[in-house]
């Protein structure tokens, strides 16, 4: 039996009430995990329609129950229901019951991680994409630089992680501005508006939806580890290509580059990855969680790339 249902029927049964009560849903809200209405573990939003048995009320939110969710006791606004009226011989939940279910195995799971650091040099990435708000003159600072595209737990099927269908449908449609927000801290906020301009199209949803879930539940620490090992490459790396803008580059040298100011063992775990004669992306193989890349190329799997040699592409429309 689930612990966190075993949890409420034992809490019942010592208060000796349990409540009937239920209410139905009148639009797809987001049920969340505490209170505060700041933490969505797994996404999780209601189904119109759909009656949902009641632990509490408090504070103009409905503590209820949603099957298939994880943790399945939710919090979520009394706005969303109809007008049901519910008693106070409610079951009153226990702190745990809104905490992420803990695994036995994290430790092992997150030393094991196989992942793929995914950078992007922004001025390539807007050739084609000149219409997105990060490539207009005014939307970004991020030319002749490489971005975050995004953190990806492998293999590549491994993705959206806990997430329901509602959301996944609606990822896959590319509405990334309809996909929940991000509760972020100043830091990771500060770091993603240098070093990931994607945000201003809603990239960030999107990746921690696909490949965040994946990675951790903790969006804050997603973004922290993904931002700060793209910070310290592109002030490497992109120091390099910056260099050698509108020239051609090879791998070797680029490898030679991130050997001599990184770490030496980083040569097979890095890989150049092109569209056309124009150098795209920067891929980094790691292991393990964190953002020290010294300590996650130790064990990572070696990548290839799909190209040898490429032109570090100028602002503006490339032209030979």
């Amino acid at each position: 039996m689930n612990s966190y249902f075993k949890t409420a029927v034992v809490l019942a049964l010592v208060s000796g009430v349990a409540t009937a009560k239920s209410v139905t849903s009148t639009q797809a809200c987001e049920a969340f995990n505490n209170l505060k209405h700041s933490k969505n573990y797994g996404h999780v939003v209601l189904k119109e329609g759909h009656s949902y048995p009641v632990l509490q009320e408090r504070k103009g939110s409905y503590f209820i129950r949603v099957p298939g969710a994880n943790p399945v006791n939710r919090w979520v606004s009394s706005s969303c229901f109809n007008n049901a009226s519910v008693g106070s011989s409610v079951v009153e939940p226990m702190q745990q019951e809104l905490q992420e279910p803990k695994n036995e195995s994290t430790k092992s799971v997150e030393s094991n991680l196989d992942s793929v650091l995914v950078l992007s040099w922004h001025n390539a990435f807007c050739e084609k994409h000149m219409n997105k708000k990060e490539c207009k003159r005014d939307g970004s600072d991020a030319k002749n630089r490489l971005v975050l595209h995004g953190l990806w737990p492998q293999p590549r099927n491994n993705v959206y992680c806990s997430v329901n269908s509602t959301i996944k449908e609606l990822d896959k449609q590319h509405r990334w501005g309809a996909l929940p927000k991000l509760n972020l801290d100043n830091k990771v906020l500060a770091l993603m508006q240098e070093y990931m301009p994607g945000y201003q199209s809603k990239l960030q949803r999107h990746e921690w939806v696909k490949h965040g879930t994946c990675y951790t539940n903790d969006p804050i620490r997603y973004f922290k580890d993904a931002l700060t090992m793209t910070k310290k490459l592109d002030a490497t790396v992109g120091e390099y290509l910056r260099a050698n803008i509108g020239k051609s580059v090879k791998l070797f040298n680029i490898k030679r580059v991130a050997a001599r100011l990184i770490d030496k063992d980083i040569a097979n775990k890095i890989a150049m990855k092109c569209k056309g004669p124009l150098l795209s992306e920067i891929w980094i193989s790691l292991k393990g969680q964190g953002s020290d890349i010294s300590k996650l190329i130790k064990n990572a799997k070696t990548i290839r790339s799909n190209c040898q040699e490429a032109i570090v592409d100028a602002p503006g429309k490339f032209r030979r």
